[in-house]
């Protein structure tokens, strides 16, 4: 079963994945974390969502990029938090970062982000028993003055897209209250 749930920032989305996720009564539960710890503010974050999940039986697996590599017990839940983080690993990581270039110092195929992180999650739907996955709702702003912001907007948009026409259900979480979009 693949669950899509989403929200904008300090909407209660993770808190409602995590209990979910539990309230699946599988054997084995995995928290997939995909933010990388690069300042004081990420840090903090991840250690509030430790804090958050730490009763709840989770074994915690650190996935910046390559969800295929994952490995995991059959018959498990996963949950994936979350794909914007994913995907901002995957589109700006030093392979898609043109060196010496410093007026184009992006470089993306739109495409192959979205592809590569789908192909990624169907390898997790294929070896677990339930995928939560866990996104953000940042189609509501006002949109960005910069070209690699818009870009990825897009490509979150299209695997947002992508993960609801696949998924069993999805979910938006406002202030706090899922509200079901799909089953």
């Amino acid at each position: 079963m693949l669950v899509v749930i989403t929200g904008g920032s300090g909407s209660g989305k993770s808190v409602y994945a995590e209990n979910y996720s539990v309230s699946l009564g599988t054997n084995m539960l995995y928290y997939i974390a995909t933010m990388m710890p690069y300042d004081t503010e990420c840090l903090e974050r991840i250690k509030r969502h430790q804090f958050q999940r730490k009763e709840k039986g989770f074994t915690t697996l650190e996935c910046y990029k390559d969800l295929k590599e994952v490995t995991l017990e059959p018959n498990s839940t996963v949950l994936l938090e979350c794909m914007s983080n994913l995907l901002a690993n995957v589109m700006f990581s030093e392979e898609n970062i043109i060196s010496g270039d410093t007026e184009n110092s992006y470089k993306s195929d739109k495409n192959h982000s979205c592809d590569y992180i789908m192909d990624g999650i169907e390898h997790l739907i294929s070896n677990s028993k339930n995928l939560i996955v866990v996104t953000n709702e940042v189609f509501s702003d006002n949109g960005s003055e910069y070209k690699e912001t818009m870009e990825y907007i897009q490509v979150l948009g299209k695997i947002n897209q992508r993960l609801a026409q696949k998924a069993d259900m999805v979910y938006e979480v406002v202030c706090g209250i899922p509200v079901l979009l799909k089953s």
